[in-house]
């Protein structure tokens, strides 16, 4: 059973840029490698053919799984999600009630989480906890260390 994962106009374009990567440039140069490989003479004990095969056999997986992805991807449409409740794509002010600090994040699909930017999976701990709240809602969300409860200030686009 698949996934369906909901992505952004830029993430699902650098999904198909990584493919295509791998495609045409990394498969050939995995070709390559194992015809040089091959050409050193006894295959039998011939680490350098191993490891190509090897490496051939990893690449392909990572094409298999993003090809995958790929078809149970699905485009999200901005213009039809709702601002008053927190959906993949809203941007969520929150305020931690154990320390007062104040954090902004957009809810995002795995693939285009990057924390560092602010941007959290969908599901994430976090992620998940704030899906369906609204402002002025408590987000409870159970982490390792215990129970977080976040303020929602503010959900925007």
């Amino acid at each position: 059973m698949s996934k369906v994962s909901y992505y952004t106009k830029d993430g699902l374009q650098r999904l198909k840029e990584e493919l295509n990567q791998l495609r045409d440039i990394e498969r050939p140069n995995a070709s390559q490698a194992i015809a040089e490989a091959r050409d050193k003479g006894d295959l039998s004990e011939n680490a350098e053919y191993d490891a190509a095969k090897e490496a051939q056999g990893l690449l392909e997986l990572k094409i298999a799984k993003l090809e995958e992805t790929l078809a149970n991807a699905r485009l999200i449409d901005e213009s039809q999600l709702d601002d008053t409740k927190v959906l993949v794509l809203s941007t969520v002010k929150l305020k931690n009630q154990k320390n007062g600090m104040t954090m902004t994040y957009t809810l995002v699909a795995e693939s285009e989480a990057d924390l560092k930017s602010g941007k959290i999976s969908v599901t994430s701990p976090i992620g998940k906890g704030l899906l369906g709240k609204e402002v002025g809602d408590v987000a409870e969300i159970s982490v390792p260390n215990g129970t977080l409860k976040f303020d929602i200030l503010e959900i925007s686009r």
